[in-house]
């Protein structure tokens, strides 16, 4: 061979490699139970200033769906299926007798971790699993530390994590130091470290327990937000949504929608706050010691929010400082809207129940329509420490969804709509907005598109479902996308979303369909965001054909028949 010839052959080696992009590493960052508009960047009051400076230098959609529960949306994420088809279509548990309430990821999904691990990636999981058996590390992770089993922990509680594979070096804390959101960090902070000893790309998926119930928080953090929740809901809501009007995210003359439904009637007539109208009560209607109990239950969650912002900021500067933070996708994101559980007032669990935990078990069966405590004194000020387990109420759960209605478990767009945030130095812009409709089971088809990764056929002797999920990046460099048609369900709440044409209702679907007399809405989402208008009445065709385009989906997708 030729020098010449050798010489041509690197230089044209060199102009072809050199012009291949290096593949991204990709952190996925995923919030439980946080509202549409928490953040900052989303009109929030809730300083979130490390969350909102990956929205400056990066893309927010104002159009993002989730899949309306903690583990149907976590089973959709990590598949890039709808949840029925990978098997969780409602909750974790006992085997269903239908593919779509199996209980646990089917064998016929894949995960992220399966697919990327495929294409030579390191793969890392730190916090809430929520898709039982197998874990984490049989559905392709690497390395895991969390809670497996379970919807929640107890913040201040280390025994309910658990480290695997068995074997692998732990952290130990002081006596009072742990706090779960930090503690996930640290090890998703060490395998970071690992990661970099490697000649390949990584994806870390960081699924903190923050913000679900029990909501807990440093003590002197939440006292910085009790001026500002003493206020209430009514004055908060109305100054999120002008801030909200002012970024562009909700149409400018967009009204501030009522107070939504208080989530469960019936607890609400056992605790004393039902109302009249079975609205969520005015602020000022409220006696003074009812209003510092719950200024202080969402000073709670606002400083369990600014805390994860806090950990985020950890991992941002990790990248930085180890020069990977341009060539790193981050997508962040919440599993649902906002939590009603299950009346204004919140509610809370007995901590003598949690004592003593098994590893990788959190909690898991508070009694719906337990208690709440109203507190005074220093019980007050002791709310969010490891002794109180408590919610914060459907009311405030609204103000964190403003302005949508309703809340998780439904389909109305309180429950469904999730902030998505993507950081991309490398590929995608600054600071600005997308109001593509997307999907959090976009992710698997955003991954596989980046990664150069293939998404398989079979998987481990199984057939395996195609993705129903769309890459990200074309509506990251905003280019045209193609018009599609999205379902929702979650325990016979149902939904459709086709353009900008919305039908909706709750408790409609039976085993085997749409229940007799069952009461749709339908929403023109462009002008109408706060499903406040309903236009079934003047567009009955529409209704009709939604309708049966939904249960044609329901049952390609495994919605129906139910169990």
């Amino acid at each position: 061979m030729s020098c010449r010839f050798v010489a041509v052959w690197l230089a044209l080696y060199s102009a072809v490699h050199a012009a291949e992009p290096v593949r991204p590493n990709i952190l996925l960052i995923l919030a439980d139970d946080l509202g549409f508009s928490d953040l900052g960047c989303y009109g929030g009051e809730i300083r979130t200033p490390n969350i909102d400076a990956l929205a400056s230098g990066g893309i927010r959609f104002t159009q993002c769906y989730n899949s309306s529960r903690c583990c149907p949306s976590r089973a959709s994420l990590l598949t890039g299926l709808y949840p029925h088809q990978a098997g969780i279509g409602r909750f974790v548990g006992a085997p269903g007798n239908q593919p779509g309430y199996l209980g646990h990821l089917s064998e016929h999904s894949v995960t992220l971790a399966d697919v990327l691990g495929q294409a030579s990636y390191s793969t890392y999981m730190v916090g809430k699993w929520h898709v039982n058996d197998p874990g984490p590390i049989k559905r392709g992770f690497e390395e895991f530390y969390g809670f497996i089993h379970g919807y929640a922990v107890n913040s201040w509680e280390p025994g309910m994590m658990i480290r695997r594979p068995d074997g692998r070096p732990t952290r130990t804390y002081a006596p009072g130091e742990y706090y779960a959101t930090n503690a996930l960090t640290d090890y998703a902070l060490d395998f970071l470290d690992v990661a970099r000893t490697k000649n390949r790309p990584w994806m870390m998926y960081v699924a903190y327990q923050a913000v679900h119930f029990p909501i807990q928080a440093p003590p002197a953090l939440t006292e910085t937000y009790v001026p500002t929740y003493e206020r209430g809901w009514d004055v908060l809501r109305a100054e999120r949504l002008q801030r909200m009007k002012t970024l562009g995210i909700v149409p400018s003359d967009l009204s501030l929608p009522p107070r939504s439904p208080i989530d469960d009637l019936a607890v609400a007539k056992r605790h004393g706050s039902m109302t009249a109208d079975g609205m969520n009560p005015a602020w000022d209607s409220l006696a003074a010691k009812r209003r510092a109990d719950l200024a202080r239950r969402m000073a709670v969650y606002a400083a369990m929010v600014e805390t994860m912002d806090t950990n985020i900021g950890r991992l941002v500067e990790s990248l930085r400082q180890h020069g990977e933070l341009e060539n790193t996708l981050i997508l962040f994101l919440s599993d649902n809207g906002a939590c009603a559980e299950w009346e204004p007032f919140g509610f809370d669990l007995d901590s003598a129940k949690f004592k003593n935990p098994k590893p990788g078990y959190g909690i898991d069966g508070g009694t719906p329509g337990a208690p709440n405590i109203l507190r005074e004194g220093d019980a007050l000020k002791a709310m969010g420490g490891s002794d109180t387990l408590f919610s914060y109420g459907c009311a405030w759960a609204n103000l964190c969804n403003t302005p949508l209605w309703l809340y998780k478990h439904y389909a109305h767009e309180g429950g469904i709509r999730t902030p998505l945030i993507a950081h991309w130095p490398a590929r995608i812009g600054k600071g600005e907005w997308r109001p593509q409709v997307v999907h959090l089971m976009d992710i698997m088809a955003t991954c596989v598109d980046v990664s150069g990764a293939k998404y398989p056929t079979t998987f481990a002797g199984h057939d395996i479902l195609a993705m129903e999920g769309r890459s990200l990046i074309p509506a990251l460099l905003n280019q045209p996308t193609e018009p599609r048609t999205l379902i929702f369900e979650h325990e016979h709440n149902a939904a459709i979303r086709q353009g900008d044409w919305k039908l909706v209702g709750r408790d409609v679907l039976a085993r085997d369909g749409v229940k007799r007399d069952s009461r749709w809405g339908l929403y023109n989402l462009a002008n109408d965001p706060s499903e406040q208008h309903d236009l079934s009445a003047d567009h009955p065709e529409l209704v009709e054909k939604l309708s049966k385009t939904f249960l044609d989906e329901a049952h390609r997708t495994f919605v129906l028949p139910m169990p």
